[in-house]
């Protein structure tokens, strides 16, 4: 069974701030630990070195500053991914993934652990679902990432909420850590910098309209009528195309930003003509860019990514209709870290 001291990366400034005025600690302190946290990001208590001795000693007897044992690490051929097995305090396992650009570092985070939505081309999906994560182990995700690419000299750039879980089904939990993200005091994250992938969880799109981020959101597509999202995504007959349109539309009005589309070109299930027209025609006029990705194989899905005329051919018909587009490279492959591949190992 799990300490019940608390974990320091799953409280809020103001919980900081609560629990060291019952200590009767100066207020300032609790400043003072968030940024040891987040902007020094410290691996033990032991290196807060502004605080006092007795501090510390407290802090280490009643609180938890947990880092995830790094079970396994995975380097891409080409030496632009780099995928790390992360083990929990309760031995459950996620993967964070970071992906290197000439001027970027990124970092793919999980924010449950498996996925109840049971995309059917997703490695995560068709583990099942096991438990949210909390805001603490999102950060520490984060941070971990974070701590490797300083180590080399750079610095993280950005931030993709892309890896296992949705995480607009584990909504306090995410905005709680991309409240901390974001923390010009912390952490010090652009928003702009933070992409949230979500399946079409259209309560949540709602409710996140109304924080007024800037953050990036995207949302996995990948059919344009429902009958064939129903096949592919079972969300989609709780929340049809219809529904999801109109969320996505009262985003669109109230944060005046640019949604983005992902599209996993399946050869001969969603590569057709027929799904470009109809792709065309559900986005005409509203603010969005498509992101096109030939899918990544996994155990549990028999189909194959779309040959490259194919491709060409969809996005002939997204030219024609002035939809805004990308036809994204692969990447990561060769050590399972692409999209929709990541799931926890045995």
């Amino acid at each position: 069974m799990l300490d019940v001291q608390p974990n320091l990366y799953d409280l809020e400034l103001t919980d900081l701030e609560a629990l060291l005025k019952s200590w009767e600690e100066a207020p300032y302190r609790a400043r003072q630990i968030w940024e040891w946290l987040y902007c020094h990001k410290v691996t033990s208590i032991e290196q807060m070195t502004s605080l006092p001795k007795s501090l510390r000693e407290r802090l280490q007897a009643e609180t938890r500053l947990p880092v995830p044992h790094v079970l396994d690490k995975l380097e891409s051929l080409d030496g632009e991914t780099r995928k790390d097995l992360l083990e929990l305090e309760d031995r459950e396992q996620v993967e964070v993934v970071l992906m290197r650009y000439i001027e970027r570092r990124s970092a793919c985070i999980s924010t449950q652990i498996g996925c109840s939505v049971g995309c059917k081309f997703c490695a995560t999906g068709q583990m099942g679902f096991k438990r949210n994560l909390t805001s603490g182990e999102m950060m520490m995700q984060v941070l971990h990432v974070a701590r490797e690419v300083e180590a080399r000299g750079k610095r993280l750039s950005n931030v993709v909420l892309m890896g296992m879980g949705e995480p607009l089904l584990n909504y306090n939990h995410t905005l709680a850590a991309l409240r901390r993200m974001v923390d010009h005091k912390g952490f010090q994250m652009g928003q702009r910098r933070i992409t949230l992938s979500t399946s079409g969880i259209v309560p949540g799109i709602y409710k996140l309209a109304e924080e007024q981020f800037q953050i990036n959101l995207a949302v996995s597509l990948h059919a344009a009528t429902d009958e064939l999202r129903n096949q592919l995504m079972p969300i989609n007959r709780r929340y049809n195309l219809n529904d999801l349109m109109k969320a996505l539309s009262d985003y669109i009005a109230q944060t005046n930003r640019r949604v983005m589309f992902e599209w996993v070109l399946i050869e001969g299930v969603n590569d057709t003509p027929e799904q470009a027209e109809a792709l065309a025609a559900r986005v005409a006029g509203m603010l969005v860019h498509v992101n096109l990705i030939p899918l990544n194989p996994t155990e549990g899905f028999e189909g194959q990514p779309s040959s490259p005329e194919r491709m060409d051919a969809f996005v002939n018909i997204l030219d024609r209709h002035h939809i805004p587009h990308t036809l994204r490279l692969r990447r990561g492959t060769d050590i399972v870290a692409g999209c929709g591949q990541l799931r926890q190992r045995s």
